[in-house]
């Protein structure tokens, strides 16, 4: 092999910082690409303000409204992209069979724009065509009322709104089941399930008001610039406080290396940006759970030493399972920490020495911590470090996961789980005078299963791109297409929706931006954020199409339509959304005057016991926990396995990918690469610009991904890289935590094989 450097096409370096003038200039391009160039700068300006609407990107909360603008670049995209100018008409499907749609790229599928129509599969022509509300909505009754309520999954999108999701619970408990297959399953879960065995709620317990108080932030896990980058403007003002930021991640990620905030006028002015991270981390993918041991070790470590590194009045009043916890730690040894983390010893007991240091300290992360073979024991692990010295209910401190779309811990919130708890049943008998199901359903991979073995028979989707997210596409893709019914509520067009079956329909509703008339005038709906704020948000642009409805709406035809004999005054509620809140109220604790309070500046934040040291675990206290052994799988011990991390590039926002380029990994106009680090390419005898296959390393399963081009990058030895959802293939819809059911999207086990058509330099 030549040792010059290959030039690869559409890889190369990109030396500025996030955020800055390449993000302004991205937001130009995708206001002038999607949308008016009248229109948008005031619909931007509208996104996330009081008298607005709620971004339909990510859930970070909204710290005030005192600056000019409260969006960020990618949330600019995701608001170009709902409203756009582009339209999917009956007459451009008719030119289109869904079989050639079919064969375009996720991007090209989406980029048509906005639907128009209720649409209806004609297996005949092969094409969607347009067919009437009414008939839509007999079409979906008769084919429910025909199968089983266990036959039938209902899938929820984080972008759905608190009312709609209220109602499609409530339709589809009246219907008789559970099922209910949700977005979070795929992303948190593991959050959902390890924080309440540890504190007793499964969500976090900082506000945003605690940043400003922290002397210490953790972030493990997760890259904000491109998942959740309304972040950035928090982390800036830390850092120029220097604040310690360490951050622990596979992959070196420029949000978290520098930023220039675009509303700094002097960082724009003079071109320079503000260091973000302290300390970085390369851990090695997986490998989370023994840097945190570390840590912990290097923590016990200095209260040997000291006496005065343990937080024992909390320890001793607060939280029980703490001498198992030590014991372990202990005994765990130092070769297997720095073995699986990839770090060295010096390095977790420097980051134990400023954890010890600091008063206040949160612990930030996100799916790097959840979707892994172990996600709920990583969760759990990374509790206990808080709960050593005290790090939950007091100011400045606390654990941050962090969620991705707008609304999906909403959705929770109000019922969209297939675990309800037997108050919550009782609650909507009592109100609805039916007998809910009380049965667990099915979570995501769960339904899928269903749907693979052919149990499941149905799939409402409300939002969406099911399939797509989902692991194991050879698998799940010709499922889609054994169903007896498929129904999808949506904005635009995605592969799941072409993946039809006996009978398709695709529903389209509103988007965030527009605006939301019903009987009683404009509504409101409401959302909560990744800190358990609930707010309104009121879009106000003139609907892409007089057919859209919205989703409460939608849902509501559904129900009307599949449960005739229903007491739930359907047409009510759609009426006024104030009376699907007061259902909420009444239902579920926490919405105390609701009507009332999302008219407050911010809204209002739900109930978290944990703030005030209230723990509502079993025994009422904060639980220390076991995390027995090290690594998650023997398949990753061989010597030929590496661990692949799916992840989204720049212009992406989980499925939807809104352009080709990733411009801080320095790749633009393809996905079709694998990150390397240069010794992995030097152990595999491997060049920068190679291309290689990849297939699974997971016993008894032969999933294979062709043709990726190597690029070398700051990855962690043994760990690879590459993008979602292309690289699903090789994730095994078995592939999961056990206790979650969350896919180990962030840790399969791959081998590279040499392409057949790989040329020397």
């Amino acid at each position: 092999m030549s040792n010059k450097p290959r030039n690869v096409p559409g890889v190369h370096p990109y030396d500025g910082p996030a955020g800055g003038w390449g993000a302004l200039k991205a937001t130009a391009i995708a206001v002038k690409t999607q949308m008016d160039a009248l229109v948008a700068p005031q619909t931007l300006m509208r996104t996330n303000q009081p008298d607005g609407f709620d971004c339909p990107g990510c859930a970070w909360p909204d710290k005030d409204h005192k600056s000019t603008f409260q969006f960020c670049e990618n949330g600019a995209k995701a608001v170009t992209w709902e409203a756009t100018n582009k339209r999917v008409t009956p007459e451009f499907l008719a030119q289109n069979t869904v079989s050639s749609l079919l064969r375009q790229s996720d991007f090209q599928i989406e980029g048509y724009g906005r639907l128009t129509t209720p649409l209806r599969y004609d297996a005949t022509t092969d094409t969607l065509v347009e067919v009437s509300w009414e008939e839509a909505f007999s079409r979906i009754g008769e084919q429910l009322q025909q199968l089983s309520p266990h036959q039938v999954e209902f899938y929820t999108s984080g972008r759905a709104s608190n009312e709609a999701a209220y109602l499609f619970q409530l339709f589809a408990r009246e219907y008789g089941t559970n099922n209910f297959p949700d977005c979070s399953n795929m992303c948190h879960e593991a959050t959902s399930v390890g924080l309440p065995q540890s504190i007793g709620i499964g969500k976090g317990t900082v506000s945003l008001e605690d940043f400003d108080h922290a002397e210490l932030i953790l972030s493990i896990g997760h890259n904000p610039g491109t998942n959740h980058p309304r972040m950035m403007g928090t982390l800036h003002e830390l850092a120029r406080k220097n604040v310690p930021i360490i951050v622990f991640n596979p992959m070196r990620e420029r949000a978290l290396e520098r930023f220039a905030d675009p509303q700094n006028v002097m960082e724009m002015a003079t071109y320079r940006s503000t260091n973000i991270a302290s300390t970085y981390y390369l851990v090695r993918a997986g490998g989370d759970s023994a840097a945190l041991k570390g840590i912990a070790k290097a923590v016990l470590a200095l209260e040997e030493e000291t006496g005065q590194a343990l937080d024992h009045a909390f320890i001793d009043e607060h939280t029980q399972g703490f001498p198992a916890f030590k014991q372990d730690i202990e005994t765990t040894s130092w070769t297997s920490i720095e073995a699986v983390s990839g770090l060295k010893r010096a390095e977790l007991e420097s980051v134990a020495q400023a954890y010890v240091k600091s008063k206040a300290t949160i612990l930030t992360y996100g799916m790097g911590i959840t979707q892994h073979n172990r996600g709920t024991d990583n969760v759990r692990l990374l509790t206990n470090l808080l709960l050593m010295l005290g790090n939950i209910g007091k100011p400045g401190a606390g654990v941050c996961p962090l969620r991705g779309h707008s609304n999906v811990q909403g959705n929770r919130t109000v019922g969209i789980t297939e675990k309800p708890s037997a108050t919550f049943l009782n609650n909507l008998q009592q109100t609805f005078h039916f007998t809910p199901p009380q049965a667990h359903g099915h979570d995501a991979v769960q339904a899928m299963k269903a749907m693979v073995e052919g149990s499941a028979k149905a799939l409402i989707c409300l939002g969406g791109n099911f399939a797509v997210a989902l692991p194991d596409s050879d698998a799940c893709f010709p499922a889609m297409k054994k169903l007896d019914l498929s129904v999808h509520v949506a904005t635009k067009l995605n592969r799941t929706h072409l993946l039809t079956g006996k009978e398709t329909l695709i529903l389209p509703c509103l988007g965030r931006t527009e605006a939301d008339d019903q009987a009683t005038g404009r509504q409101a709906i409401t959302v909560e954020d990744s800190m358990s704020m609930v707010h309104a948000s009121s879009g106000k642009l003139k609907p892409a199409s007089p057919l859209l409805r919205s989703e409460p709406a939608i849902v509501a035809g559904m129900a009307k339509a599949t449960l005739p004999a229903s007491q739930v005054p359907y047409d009510e509620l759609v009426a006024d959304y104030d009376r699907i809140r007061d259902l909420i109220e009444k239902t579920i604790p926490g919405f105390e005057q609701y009507n009332q309070r999302i008219h407050q500046p911010g809204g209002f934040q739900m109930p978290l016991p944990p703030r005030q040291r209230i723990w509502p675990t079993p025994s009422g206290k904060a639980m220390f926990s076991v995390y027995q052994g090290d690594d998650e799988d023997p398949a990753l011990q061989e010597a030929d396995v590496l661990r692949m991390i799916t992840l989204r590039s720049h212009d992406q926002y989980n499925t939807t990918i809104y352009a080709l380029d990733d411009r801080y990994r320095g790749v633009f106009g393809r996905r079709d690469v694998l990150f390397m680090c240069d010794e992995d390419l030097q152990r595999l005898g491997l060049e920068h610009g190679d291309t290689v296959d990849l297939e699974s390393a997971v016993p008894g399963h032969h999933m294979r991904l062709e043709g990726m081009t190597v690029i070398r990058y700051g990855i962690a030895q043994g760990s690879i890289g590459a993008y979602y959802p292309e690289a699903n293939v090789l994730v095994p819809l078995d592939y999961i935590d056990k206790e979650s059911g969350t896919p180990s999207y962030k840790s399969a086990p791959v081998r590279i094989l040499r392409h057949p058509e790989i040329t020397e330099a």
